[in-house]
């Protein structure tokens, strides 16, 4: 049994290994339809979901198990009458495994300490760790996961720039980030310490010979939507546009994550050309997903 709570816990090797298993799935998933037969994975939802619901209730299906939807809304948990040291304790004795989507990433942890069965983070405040293994399994597909340079626009202090941070460092490839040069926007001191990622003002100098460009929403869940028209305006100058991709490799892929505004972090023919891969990312979060499962339970 493993629990999976963030990419900067992980080793390389780990790493691999569920990309590896990720890629036998994808190329022969019937031969892995039985294999969590009679298992349920409860997947517990505090902000909103598309991809994460979605792939990881189809990934349990598509191998025979049962995902069970479960929102903090109407929990006791969620509403502060029992402590989720006693939520990991009971469901633990339930269900085989718990994906979790909530904001504080302490929580998990406790979640973590508490329960017998895996725990998978599929997203916090702190990081984003499924949304960044199918990342690297869709680079790897793209043939770029060796002697790279992967350029991240827009706001760098969030959950997915920090697990793309930890990821490349452990994997070997040279990330740069372009991004206003406030506390609000930039990675901490210590995440650009640690993973020695290269920072930069101008958007140009971190996107020049990139392999891949890679941005976020500039309005995540946890941002009051008041907030649109200041931050629109600070992130403006890193907008991933025709021009920013035209000094990148010739063979250079756009990524984001999605949920994606066009004309926003990413104009609509960068979103909408021939180097994005945004809809190539959204199917490998099923196939990630499934190969997440399999590793946590120890099935390799």
């Amino acid at each position: 049994m493993r629990h999976l709570l963030s990419i900067e816990e992980l080793e390389k090797k780990d790493i691999l290994d569920i990309i590896n298993l990720a890629i036998k799935i994808k190329k022969k998933s019937k031969h892995y339809s039985k294999l969590m037969y009679e298992k349920s994975l409860l997947m517990i939802f505090e902000l909103p979901s598309l991809r994460t619901r979605i792939s990881f209730e189809t990934a349990m299906t598509q191998m025979g198990g049962h995902a069970i939807n479960y929102y903090t809304i109407h929990s006791p948990w969620g509403v502060g009458k029992e402590s989720i040291e006693d939520v990991g304790n009971v469901v633990s004795r339930y269900v085989n495994a718990v994906m979790t989507r909530i904001k504080d990433h302490n929580e998990i942890v406790k979640l973590a300490q508490n329960s017998q069965v895996p725990i998978i983070n599929g997203l916090s405040n702190k990081e984003h760790p499924c949304q960044i293994l199918g990342d690297l399994l869709t680079i790897y597909e793209k043939g770029k996961l060796k002697n790279l340079k992967l350029a991240y626009l827009g706001d760098a202090n969030n959950n997915v720039t920090y697990s793309l941070m930890h990821a490349c460092s452990k994997m070997g490839i040279q990330m740069s980030i372009a991004c206003p040069q406030t506390e609000e926007f930039l990675p901490s001191e210590d995440v650009i310490r640690k993973t020695k990622t290269k920072v930069f003002k101008n958007p140009g100098d971190a996107t020049r010979n990139a392999d891949v460009v890679y941005t976020d929403s500039w309005m995540s869940y946890s941002i009051p939507k008041k907030e649109k028209i200041r931050r629109t305006k600070a992130l403006k100058r890193y907008q991933v546009t025709k021009d920013l991709m035209g000094i990148t490799k010739k063979d250079s892929i756009f990524m984001h994550c999605l949920p994606a505004l066009r004309e926003h972090e990413v104009t609509k023919d960068v979103i909408d050309g021939s180097k994005s891969v945004v809809f190539d990312q959204a199917e490998n979060r099923m196939h990630i997903q499934k190969a997440i499962i399999t590793w946590c339970l120890g099935k390799l």
